[in-house]
Protein backbone atom coordinates (compact mmCIF):
# COMPACT_ATOMS: atom_id res chain seq x y z
CA UNK A 1 0.00 0.00 0.00
CA UNK A 2 1.34 3.70 -0.86
CA UNK A 3 0.03 7.24 -0.42
CA UNK A 4 0.16 9.59 -3.56
CA UNK A 5 1.94 12.97 -2.11
CA UNK A 6 1.64 16.01 -4.07
CA UNK A 7 5.89 16.80 -3.83
CA UNK A 8 6.81 18.60 -7.14
CA UNK A 9 5.00 22.41 -7.31
CA UNK A 10 4.12 23.68 -11.30
CA UNK A 11 7.41 26.09 -10.97
CA UNK A 12 9.75 23.46 -9.89
CA UNK A 13 8.37 21.11 -12.84
CA UNK A 14 8.46 23.70 -15.14
CA UNK A 15 12.06 24.70 -14.31
CA UNK A 16 13.21 20.91 -14.61
CA UNK A 17 11.81 19.83 -18.08
CA UNK A 18 12.32 23.58 -19.90
CA UNK A 19 16.13 23.56 -18.16
CA UNK A 20 16.60 19.92 -19.73
CA UNK A 21 15.14 21.52 -23.17
CA UNK A 22 17.11 24.70 -23.39
CA UNK A 23 20.17 22.76 -22.14
CA UNK A 24 20.15 20.26 -24.52
CA UNK A 25 19.37 22.96 -27.52
CA UNK A 26 22.36 25.37 -26.01
CA UNK A 27 24.80 22.00 -26.03
CA UNK A 28 23.75 21.02 -29.54
CA UNK A 29 24.51 24.28 -30.89
CA UNK A 30 27.43 25.28 -28.94
CA UNK A 31 29.73 24.60 -31.85
CA UNK A 32 27.96 26.80 -34.59
CA UNK A 33 27.19 29.95 -32.40
CA UNK A 34 23.92 31.13 -33.66
CA UNK A 35 21.71 33.29 -32.51
CA UNK A 36 19.51 30.70 -31.09
CA UNK A 37 22.38 29.10 -28.94
CA UNK A 38 23.08 32.71 -27.16
CA UNK A 39 18.76 32.80 -26.70
CA UNK A 40 19.11 29.35 -25.06
CA UNK A 41 21.60 30.79 -22.69
CA UNK A 42 19.54 33.57 -21.65
CA UNK A 43 16.62 31.41 -20.97
CA UNK A 44 18.76 29.11 -18.85
CA UNK A 45 20.24 32.37 -17.11
CA UNK A 46 16.81 33.49 -16.34
CA UNK A 47 15.69 29.95 -14.98
CA UNK A 48 18.77 29.92 -12.99
CA UNK A 49 18.01 33.13 -10.65
CA UNK A 50 14.59 31.89 -10.39
CA UNK A 51 14.99 28.74 -9.22
CA UNK A 52 17.41 30.55 -7.02
CA UNK A 53 14.88 32.78 -6.01
CA UNK A 54 12.27 29.67 -5.54
CA UNK A 55 14.58 27.81 -3.42
CA UNK A 56 14.15 30.74 -0.50
CA UNK A 57 10.17 31.31 -1.03
CA UNK A 58 9.21 28.36 -2.74
CA UNK A 59 7.11 25.26 -1.56
CA UNK A 60 8.22 23.46 1.27
CA UNK A 61 10.14 20.33 -0.55
CA UNK A 62 11.72 23.28 -3.43
CA UNK A 63 13.70 25.01 -0.28
CA UNK A 64 17.13 24.83 -0.06
CA UNK A 65 16.15 24.03 3.55
CA UNK A 66 13.87 20.97 3.01
CA UNK A 67 17.24 19.31 0.78
CA UNK A 68 21.02 20.82 1.37
CA UNK A 69 22.16 18.39 3.74
CA UNK A 70 25.75 17.72 4.94
CA UNK A 71 28.29 15.89 2.55
CA UNK A 72 27.79 12.71 4.72
CA UNK A 73 24.39 12.12 4.53
CA UNK A 74 25.13 12.21 0.54
CA UNK A 75 27.34 9.96 0.76
CA UNK A 76 25.83 6.97 3.31
CA UNK A 77 22.55 7.29 1.18
CA UNK A 78 24.53 6.34 -2.07
CA UNK A 79 25.63 3.32 0.07
CA UNK A 80 22.58 2.54 1.38
CA UNK A 81 21.32 2.00 -2.46
CA UNK A 82 23.63 -0.45 -3.02
CA UNK A 83 23.13 -2.39 0.34
CA UNK A 84 19.88 -1.53 2.46
CA UNK A 85 17.97 -0.36 4.28
CA UNK A 86 17.80 3.13 2.14
CA UNK A 87 15.73 5.52 3.70
CA UNK A 88 12.49 7.38 1.91
CA UNK A 89 12.77 11.08 1.30
CA UNK A 90 9.65 12.89 0.10
CA UNK A 91 11.49 15.29 -1.50
CA UNK A 92 15.06 15.27 -2.80
CA UNK A 93 17.25 12.80 -0.67
CA UNK A 94 20.83 13.87 0.14
CA UNK A 95 22.39 12.74 -2.99
CA UNK A 96 19.70 14.66 -5.12
CA UNK A 97 19.96 17.55 -3.36
CA UNK A 98 23.83 17.70 -3.60
CA UNK A 99 23.00 16.93 -7.20
CA UNK A 100 20.68 20.15 -7.30
CA UNK A 101 23.73 22.60 -6.04
CA UNK A 102 26.47 20.95 -8.84
CA UNK A 103 24.06 21.68 -11.48
CA UNK A 104 22.95 25.08 -10.77
CA UNK A 105 27.08 25.76 -10.23
CA UNK A 106 28.08 23.91 -13.33
CA UNK A 107 25.45 25.84 -15.37
CA UNK A 108 26.08 29.23 -13.45
CA UNK A 109 29.95 28.42 -14.57
CA UNK A 110 28.84 27.72 -17.96
CA UNK A 111 26.47 30.71 -18.42
CA UNK A 112 28.88 33.05 -16.88
CA UNK A 113 31.68 32.54 -19.08
CA UNK A 114 29.79 32.41 -22.34
CA UNK A 115 27.99 35.88 -21.33
CA UNK A 116 32.32 37.19 -20.58
CA UNK A 117 33.12 35.28 -24.01
CA UNK A 118 30.23 37.37 -25.64
CA UNK A 119 31.15 40.65 -24.12
CA UNK A 120 34.80 40.66 -25.19
CA UNK A 121 33.37 40.02 -28.60
CA UNK A 122 31.27 42.95 -28.30
CA UNK A 123 27.68 41.46 -28.38
CA UNK A 124 25.01 40.75 -25.31
CA UNK A 125 24.25 42.85 -22.55
CA UNK A 126 27.44 43.13 -20.73
CA UNK A 127 29.06 43.88 -24.26
CA UNK A 128 32.68 45.48 -24.08
CA UNK A 129 32.94 48.45 -27.03
CA UNK A 130 35.08 46.99 -29.69
CA UNK A 131 38.68 48.11 -30.39
CA UNK A 132 39.35 49.87 -33.85
CA UNK A 133 40.90 48.07 -36.38
CA UNK A 134 44.46 49.88 -37.25
CA UNK A 135 44.61 52.78 -39.81
CA UNK A 136 47.90 53.88 -40.48
CA UNK A 137 46.83 57.00 -42.49
CA UNK A 138 45.03 58.35 -39.18
CA UNK A 139 47.46 56.04 -36.26
CA UNK A 140 51.31 56.58 -35.30
CA UNK A 141 53.12 53.55 -35.58
CA UNK A 142 53.27 53.83 -31.17
CA UNK A 143 49.45 53.99 -31.61
CA UNK A 144 49.05 50.87 -33.94
CA UNK A 145 51.00 48.45 -32.10
CA UNK A 146 49.37 49.50 -28.28
CA UNK A 147 46.18 48.88 -30.31
CA UNK A 148 47.64 45.56 -32.09
CA UNK A 149 48.45 44.41 -28.73
CA UNK A 150 45.44 45.18 -26.85
CA UNK A 151 43.68 43.34 -29.95
CA UNK A 152 45.67 40.29 -29.15
CA UNK A 153 44.81 40.29 -25.15
CA UNK A 154 41.68 40.48 -25.48
CA UNK A 155 41.59 37.57 -28.22
CA UNK A 156 43.67 35.65 -25.52
CA UNK A 157 41.34 36.86 -22.70
CA UNK A 158 38.09 35.57 -25.10
CA UNK A 159 39.77 32.29 -25.54
CA UNK A 160 40.29 31.55 -22.14
CA UNK A 161 36.11 32.28 -21.06
CA UNK A 162 35.48 30.16 -23.92
CA UNK A 163 37.68 27.06 -22.98
CA UNK A 164 36.04 27.35 -19.32
CA UNK A 165 32.49 28.24 -20.95
CA UNK A 166 33.09 24.49 -22.89
CA UNK A 167 34.46 22.87 -19.85
CA UNK A 168 31.03 23.95 -17.97
CA UNK A 169 29.04 22.64 -20.67
CA UNK A 170 30.76 19.37 -20.23
CA UNK A 171 30.69 18.82 -16.59
CA UNK A 172 27.27 19.91 -16.74
CA UNK A 173 26.89 17.41 -19.22
CA UNK A 174 28.28 14.67 -17.18
CA UNK A 175 26.33 15.48 -14.04
CA UNK A 176 23.30 14.75 -16.05
CA UNK A 177 24.21 11.72 -16.60
CA UNK A 178 25.39 10.76 -12.78
CA UNK A 179 21.82 12.54 -12.29
CA UNK A 180 19.65 9.92 -14.69
CA UNK A 181 21.81 7.13 -13.29
CA UNK A 182 20.97 8.18 -9.79
CA UNK A 183 16.92 8.50 -10.53
CA UNK A 184 17.22 5.17 -11.90
CA UNK A 185 18.75 3.86 -8.77
CA UNK A 186 16.67 5.29 -6.66
CA UNK A 187 13.43 4.46 -8.56
CA UNK A 188 14.40 1.22 -8.62
CA UNK A 189 15.15 0.83 -4.73
CA UNK A 190 12.06 2.92 -3.72
CA UNK A 191 9.60 1.09 -6.30
CA UNK A 192 9.00 4.46 -7.45
CA UNK A 193 8.70 6.37 -10.66
CA UNK A 194 10.76 9.70 -9.99
CA UNK A 195 10.46 10.98 -13.59
CA UNK A 196 6.80 10.58 -13.40
CA UNK A 197 6.75 12.24 -9.92
CA UNK A 198 8.28 15.46 -12.02
CA UNK A 199 5.62 15.55 -14.47
CA UNK A 200 2.49 14.78 -12.46
CA UNK A 201 3.83 16.39 -9.32
CA UNK A 202 2.61 13.36 -6.92
CA UNK A 203 4.90 10.65 -5.59
CA UNK A 204 4.41 7.41 -4.31
CA UNK A 205 5.42 6.75 -0.64
CA UNK A 206 4.87 3.80 2.05
CA UNK A 207 2.24 4.12 4.31
CA UNK A 208 4.74 4.27 6.92
CA UNK A 209 7.81 6.12 5.83
CA UNK A 210 10.96 5.55 7.47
Amino acid sequence: MSNRIYVWDRYVRFFHWTLVAAFTFAYLTGEEETPWHFYAGYLICALLVSRVIWGFIGSRYARFTDFVTPPGAAVGYIKSLVSGPVKHYRGHNPAGGWMVLMLLAALTLTVGCGLRTLALEGEGPFAITKLAKPDPATMSESEITTLKAARKIRRDDKHFWKEIHEFGANTTLALVGLHVLGVVASSLRHRENLARAMVTGYKDEPETPA
